[in-house]
């Protein structure tokens, strides 16, 4: 017998996103979602992030991970306010995890989410938030076949921050083969390099930060 599913299976999700959206909009809040598989640097990228920002924005975080409470932990130490999600086994969160965390925060006071997802380079790519971009963060010692053995994760993003450069004299890894990878998979996305160890590239990634706030703000004044 065959079965034919005329329905999208992630239709409920995206209702659901849109739902976070028009909530994020109306409260002016800029929400990032950071991808990456574990181990990449999202945590510490965004204890750098949070201190840096500190008396520009008012900041707030949602942790995804399997278990444990420990980046949120991490999180609050640096600065801003964390609400952690533990999936228990699941690979990504979904638009209803964040919906049901979202009352813990007091989003007329929060002009920037960030929504750390759970470490892996497949599944939470196709998962809509509500979030206004999509980042992934990819790292040194993970190696030059990520980009293209990965590539829906990469086609879906709209930048890459190429974390861990510290690391370069040390691993054999070619920026420039890294940026040929993801102009391959996604002429529309940009690699941006850094190291949130040294705050090497940091300047520029806070400045995109700077810049698509602003950007979210005047999108919100013209609807």
């Amino acid at each position: 017998m065959k079965v034919t599913l005329d329905q999208d299976v992630l239709s409920n999700n995206n209702e659901v996103a849109n739902y976070n959206r028009n909530l994020f909009q109306s409260n002016h809040t800029l929400v990032i979602n950071l991808m990456s598989s574990p181990g990449a640097g999202k945590t510490t990228l965004l204890e750098r992030t949070i201190a840096a920002l500190a008396n520009e924005f008012k900041i707030g975080v949602i942790e995804g991970d399997l278990a444990t409470e420990q980046d949120a932990e991490r999180i609050r130490r640096a600065g801003a306010q964390a609400i952690q999600i533990n999936t228990n086994g699941g690979c990504h969160l979904d638009a209803r995890m964040v919906t049901k965390v979202l009352p813990e925060f007091n989003l007329e006071d929060i002009e920037i989410l960030f929504i750390e997802n759970v470490g892996n380079l497949v599944c939470p790519s196709g998962y809509d938030l509500g979030q206004d971009h999509k980042v992934a963060v990819l790292s040194i010692p993970e190696g030059n076949d990520k980009i293209p053995k990965y590539p829906v994760m990469f086609r879906r993003t709209e930048m890459v921050l190429l974390n861990k450069i510290d690391l370069l004299p040390y691993i054999d890894f070619s920026v420039e083969q890294a940026k040929l990878d993801l102009n391959a998979i996604n002429p529309d996305s940009y690699l941006m390099t850094l190291s949130a160890k040294t705050d090497e590239g940091i300047e520029q990634w806070l400045t995109w930060i700077r810049e698509a706030y602003r950007a979210c703000q005047q999108q919100n004044v013209s609807q």
